[in-house]
C-alpha cells in the first residue's frame, strides 16, 4: 500500500514538472529554470568576440552574484560591449578574464558589471 503511494505521489510530481515545462516552452522562455526568468542572453550560443589589435593587457575580475552559466553569459555580454575588451567569465570560481587592446580603466569595467546587477569584489592584473 505504501508503495502505491509513492508511485502515485512521484507520477503528479514528474507530471507536474512536465506541465510546467510544456507550458513555459509555448509561452516561449528560452530556458527553463532559469534565475532570470527565461529571458536570459545564455540560451543563445554568443560568438566570440575578437580584439582590433594585439592584447596590450589582461586583468582578472573577481565578481559575487553569478549563480549559472545564463549570469556568466550576461556578463561576458556586458564586458564585451567595451570598446578594446575581450572577456571570458567562469561563474564556477566567479571569475572574468579580460584582454585588452588599450588602456581601459577598472571603473570602466566595474560601473559595467555592477550595472547589470552583479558586485565586483576586485580586479587585479595578471
Amino acid at each position: 500500500m505504501v508503495n502505491i503511494i509513492v508511485i502515485i505521489l512521484l507520477v503528479i510530481l514528474v507530471g507536474g514538472a512536465v506541465t510546467y515545462i510544456i507550458k513555459a516552452k509555448r509561452s516561449g522562455v528560452k530556458c527553463i529554470g532559469c534565475p532570470a526568468g527565461g529571458s536570459c542572453p545564455g540560451s543563445v550560443k554568443m560568438p566570440e568576440k575578437k580584439l582590433d589589435g594585439p592584447v596590450v593587457g589582461r586583468k582578472t575580475m573577481k565578481i559575487s552574484g553569478m549563480q549559472c552559466a545564463h549570469c556568466a553569459m550576461d556578463i561576458t555580454n556586458v564586458l564585451n560591449r567595451i570598446d578594446g575588451v575581450q572577456a571570458d567569465i567562469n561563474f564556477s570560481k566567479g571569475t572574468a578574464r579580460i584582454s585588452l587592446d588599450r588602456e581601459v580603466g577598472d571603473d570602466i569595467l566595474k560601473k559595467a558589471v555592477e550595472k547589470a546587477g552583479y558586485q565586483v569584489i576586485s580586479i587585479s592584473k595578471r
